[in-house]
């Protein structure tokens, strides 16, 4: 054997070595949260999780983080200290156009009419007299945070088709109420006239839709959907994924989606409480699903 096919063996040895004691060395999964709900329901949502994915990869413990924003979570993942999430098309596309690398979107939620999307949903108190998007003219729009595809970037890519300008020039104002729950929590206090928020926009309208942030607000007893209106509803939104760090090994990274796509079969029960409720199974997905969100991302915000 030539010296140089002894170094190379000898590196490759070195490096399945080297990756099989990655594999070994894992012994922590962190899930993040990215804030669009208050963090106690996130964590309490959430934390049913933690026994199956320790059985099912073999790690001694799974940890939560809750970020105050999207964007905590976000740098997370592109540095590796968060290893999954589960969050909306733009901050996965956030991510890809900063690292394509960096996360692997798996699986997205699936409704029971079998559709994998959502709606931004404009709303206003009821006793405002704003009904329409025409009556919001002048008023002052609330967002849900700037990394929010349903809370800012669809809003900016297709409200100014239905108003005939850009956003800023029709409102008064616009500004960012700190998550989903806190956004439609703000136009309830009259801090924004208008804000938008997200829901499947199919089912019975008392109780916030079948899924959204405003199905989980009325089953917390948070919302009375009496108390608003719907103003404006977007085209069809692509469920956002839950993804997973590609600087877990490959091995733990089958792990973790295998023991996700079977959650609505082992414990239906978990499956909903960790989704927010309102889905039936998940759809497994790629990057290519997302693609007109990166691209609609990249056009507006840049990155």
């Amino acid at each position: 054997m030539s010296s140089f096919r002894k170094i190379l063996m000898a590196s490759i040895a070195v490096a399945t070595v080297a990756g099989q004691a990655y594999a070994q060395d894992v012994k922590v999964l962190r899930i993040g949260l990215d804030g669009g709900e208050n963090e106690a329901d996130q964590v309490r949502r959430t934390e049913c999780v933690k026994p199956g994915l320790i059985a099912a990869t073999g790690v001694s413990e799974v940890q939560i983080f809750p970020s105050p924003n999207y964007n905590g979570v976000i740098q997370g993942l592109l540095g590796g200290t968060i290893d999954m999430a589960m969050m909306g098309a733009s901050s996965y596309a956030s991510i890809y156009l900063k690292d394509p690398n960096a996360v692997t979107p798996v699986l997205t939620t699936k409704q029971e009419d079998g559709s994998n999307g959502y709606y931004s949903i404009m709303v206003a108190r009821k006793d405002s007299g704003i009904k329409t998007l025409a009556d919001a003219k002048g008023k002052k729009l609330g967002f849900a945070d700037p990394d929010s595809t349903s809370g800012y970037l669809v809003p900016n890519v297709s409200l100014p088709k239905d108003i005939g300008m850009p956003v800023k020039q029709f409102f008064s104002e616009t500004g960012f109420g700190g998550g989903h729950e806190n956004l439609v929590l703000g136009v309830l206090d009259k801090k924004f006239d208008v804000g938008t928020t997200f829901g499947s926009a199919t089912g019975d309208w008392a109780q916030g839709y079948t899924s959204g942030n405003l199905h989980i607000m009325v089953t917390k007893g948070l919302l009375d959907m009496d108390d608003i209106v719907q103003v404006w509803k977007s085209p069809l939104i692509p469920n956002g994924p839950l993804m997973v760090s590609n600087k877990l090994p490959s091995d733990i990274q089958k792990k973790v989606t295998a023991f996700f796509a079977e959650l609505p079969k082992t414990d239906k029960g978990c499956f909903e409480s960790f989704t927010g409720g309102g889905y039936v199974d998940w759809t497994p997905v790629d990057q290519s699903f997302y693609q007109t969100i990166i691209d609609a991302r990249k056009s507006v915000i840049g990155g």
